[in-house]
């Protein structure tokens, strides 16, 4: 029996209904660009790519956070701020994550949408993790985190019309569902730079009511927002709906068959203890059944402490974690230190893909690139 998992169930689904007929969009309802694409600003590269994907061959989304940047530290050029003035749509994932949004955001004309992402209707959400050294409830049951998961169904017949015929079958379908959330986003800032040193790690938290703001690292995940991004588009533009809607069905196709790929590959080294540098992949970890037991720092730009750094080379020699995971921006001597203290073998996360050029095909390129460093590392020696 196969295990269709939430990333399957949600892409099939969300695929049929593209395939039903088109409902039209009654005339006034938004403000036709005809051969002109909408102006889209996008925040991050993983989110950059998924619009990217759904407006192919139609226009190019501006991204803002590029290379090693980090979204918690970032500053706007001149350039960027006029871009997002221009803009008719602005995709970022929250405000606790994209800090330096919040105050442009408030100066848009109204006529501009703002989609951001933790608030998108039946998006799977999970809380901070506490500490640096988790414990086995932190990996169980987030019934509480999981906002409106359940509602996805409503959330497509906004997307796509009203097909309740279709959504009384598909409800059926998705009774049984349980639902696997995921990790993090790693920040990309220069590390020289973190000045604090005080244990205080311990209790930094992002804002938006303890939501981790990772959401992308879960492929469902990525699944709505390319809906959610779908939605706005077609009322924005309505002229390419049929287009938009097309690329839609195409990115959900090529997500369900990543994910199938990704869990074939993850099978030999599911239940091996690892430790990340920050605490990035919570959603990776639950969606496909991954065993992190810790993180050195919450945010890169806050440096651990020594307590830190002792409950985690205690959590590696009580767990016999087999990694630790460094990220391609930093080179803390930190990570150096617990590898000399314990004898970890080491590897590289990046859930940003600072190394990655931006396009439609990035945000694939990111989930396969750390699934593939997982296994590199995790399965040396099985």
């Amino acid at each position: 029996m196969p295990d269709f998992s939430p990333v399957f169930r949600r892409a099939f689904f969300a695929a049929s209904l593209a395939t039903l007929p088109l409902i039209a969009i009654p005339a006034g309802s938004a403000s036709a660009h005809g051969d002109d694409a909408p102006k889209v600003v996008t925040s991050i590269k993983p989110i950059h790519s998924i619009a990217s994907a759904i407006m192919k061959d139609i226009g190019e989304p501006a991204l803002l956070v590029d290379g090693a940047s980090s979204p918690h530290a970032y500053s706007l050029r001149p350039s960027e701020a006029r871009a997002l003035s221009e803009a008719d749509l602005v995709v970022y994932v929250s405000h606790s994550l994209e800090g330096f949004l919040q105050k442009p955001l408030q100066t848009l004309s109204k006529s501009s949408h703002q989609l951001e992402l933790v608030a998108v209707e039946g998006m799977a959400l999970r809380k901070m993790r506490d500490g640096g050294a988790w414990e086995a409830h932190q990996h169980g049951d987030h019934d509480e985190d999981h906002a409106g998961h359940d509602d996805h169904d409503e959330h497509d017949d906004h997307a796509h019309g009203d097909h309740d015929d279709h959504n009384e079958h598909a409800h059926d379908d998705h009774d049984k569902d349980h639902h696997h959330d995921d990790a993090k986003e790693a920040d990309d800032h220069d590390h020289d730079h973190a000045a604090d040193t005080h244990d205080s790690d311990e209790d930094h938290h992002h804002e938006h009511g303890g939501i981790d703001p990772h959401i992308w690292m879960d492929p469902a995940n990525g699944a709505s927002i390319a809906i959610a991004i779908t939605d706005e588009l077609v009322e924005i533009d309505p002229e390419h709906a049929d287009a938009y809607r097309d690329n839609l069905k195409t990115l959900l196709a090529s997500l369900t068959s990543l994910g199938n790929d990704l869990r074939q590959k993850v099978a030999p080294i599911q239940g091996k203890p690892y430790v990340v540098f920050h605490d990035a992949y919570q959603y990776l970890e639950a969606g496909f059944g991954l065993t992190a037991v810790g993180s050195i720092t919450v945010s890169p730009d806050q440096k651990p402490g020594a307590k830190r750094l002792h409950e985690i080379e205690d959590k590696i020699r009580d767990t016999g974690a087999v990694c630790i995971f460094a990220e391609p921006q930093f080179r803390p001597a930190v990570v150096q230190a617990v590898v000399s203290d314990t004898g970890i073998r080491t590897g590289t996360l990046d859930p940003l893909g600072a190394n990655l050029k931006a396009g439609p095909d990035t945000y694939q390129q990111i989930l396969a690139q750390n699934v593939d460093a997982l296994v590199d590392c995790l399965g040396q020696g099985s």
